[in-house]
């Protein structure tokens, strides 16, 4: 079964930054590859970034590109995404995920992460 504990999330200032970790189990971590997605309130699931398993290839959706950075340490089954220069329209609830940008699962609560003045 997978399990998923996201952690991290919180209220910052615009132009601030957090670190979002995921611990993982349930599953072999080191053998997939790792996702983020979010939700913005009333709105649906938004891919954010994946990274693969073995040789560590990083995708990032545009929105997040230059700002955000997703890694991994797989002898911690932990995934973390390091969110720089946050905007307003960061603010949802972020998840971690097993897999890719298509095909992925999700197995946790989810942090909230707010960016407000």
């Amino acid at each position: 079964q997978v399990q998923l504990v996201e952690s991290g999330g919180g209220l910052v200032q615009p132009g601030g930054s957090l670190r979002l970790s995921c611990a993982a189990s349930g599953f072999t971590f080191s053998r997939n590859s790792m996702t983020w997605v979010r939700q913005a309130p009333g709105k649906g699931l938004e891919w954010v970034s994946t990274i693969s398993n073995g040789i560590r290839l990083t995708y990032y959706a545009a929105s997040v590109k230059g700002r955000f950075t997703i890694s991994r340490d797989n002898t911690k089954n932990t995934l973390y995404l390091q969110m720089n220069s946050l905007k307003p329209e960061d603010t949802a609830v972020y998840y971690c995920a097993k897999g890719g940008e298509r095909d992925y699962t999700l197995g946790g609560q989810g942090t909230q992460v707010t960016v407000s003045s």
